[in-house]
């Protein structure tokens, strides 16, 4: 791990004030993800900005009968929490399909939908990739690609965003709140919040440098059968092969977001007209557009079959 020095601040005004005036700086909050890529020299940065102690660890209702979620709540305690596991069972199913108890103990909210891709090259600083050295090229196509992405990949990139929860975000409409250097506000919808691959992989999110994000904001509840269900390799401590995350109303009507399979949260409306049809109606559109490669195109028909059982789960 490289040298670097460190400074813990008490406002969201001092964490982007710290971050405009020390070049190369970085929020550390839980650090499940930022230490690990430290450790391997993937992240090099010459500065820490402690966020840990900003007083963003509330979880509020919001005027419109939504959630507000501060961006230092604990995953455990997210989860937890009686008004989430009532109104929105989708994101406490998430979350505990997450890591280990252990990790969810420290890993924040803000943290959990910035963490980065677990592409083996990626983490393999022998190996070329565009998303840890820009222009360096990419490995993973033509190399070994079973766990990557199938949609909205590039000729650059074809990793796949990692966040459990983030599924349950796309599929329940969130939002983020930020505040940038400026000391300017916004609120970013969740379906805009990750950047497509394109020739630039490395550029993930639309966060400007510096930017904080304070909070993540729910909408109030729609209802509905809630039902995440992640496949993976083992049955704990393990990403993602494919996940669904559904909201399944009475009627039949409902939505519908997949994990693992692209750069980011995987929804498209049109799909969720077709969810009284069944799945293989839904899949199809789904997964319109989908490039496989002869390791990763399981990943179609696991989508269906699981697309599938969870519609069956939720019809009784």
């Amino acid at each position: 791990m490289k040298s670097f020095t460190y400074e813990r601040v008490d406002t969201p005004a001092a964490a982007t004030a710290a971050f405009a005036r020390t070049k190369g700086s970085r929020y550390i909050a839980g650090g499940t993800n930022l230490l690990d890529l430290m450790k391997l020299e993937i992240e090099t940065p010459g500065h820490l900005i402690d966020i840990s102690r900003l007083a963003l660890d509330k979880i509020e209702p919001t005027a419109d009968g939504g959630l507000r979620i501060g961006a230092m709540v604990r995953n455990t305690d997210l989860a937890s929490d009686a008004r989430v596991r009532r109104d929105y069972g989708l994101v406490s199913r998430a979350l505990v399909a997450g890591a280990s108890g252990q990790l969810r103990n420290k890993a924040t909210m803000g943290g959990n939908i910035l963490q980065r891709t677990r592409c083996p090259y990626f983490y393999d600083t022998n190996q070329p990739c565009n998303k840890r050295q820009p222009g360096s090229g990419c490995a993973a196509i033509g190399g070994f690609n079973r766990i990557l992405a199938v949609l909205g990949a590039s000729d650059a990139c074809i990793a796949t965003q990692p966040s459990d929860v983030g599924v349950a975000l796309r599929a329940l409409d969130a939002s983020v709140e930020t505040v940038d250097v400026a000391g300017k506000t916004r609120a970013i919808s969740y379906a805009d919040f990750y950047r497509a691959p394109g020739k630039t992989p490395h550029l993930e999110t639309a966060l400007a440098p510096g930017e904080l994000i304070t909070a993540v904001t729910l909408p109030k509840p729609i209802g509905g059968t809630h039902i995440y269900h992640k496949v993976r390799d083992r049955a704990s401590y393990a990403f993602a092969l494919i996940s669904v995350g559904a909201v399944v109303q009475r009627d039949g009507t409902g939505r519908v977001a997949l994990g693992g399979v692209a750069y980011k949260p995987w929804r498209v409306e049109a799909a969720e007209a077709e969810l009284p049809r069944g799945a293989k109606a839904v899949a199809a559109k789904l997964l319109a557009g989908a490039k496989t490669t002869h390791e990763n195109a399981y990943k179609l028909p696991l989508v269906e079959r699981t697309l599938a059982g969870v519609l069956a789960q939720a019809k009784g």
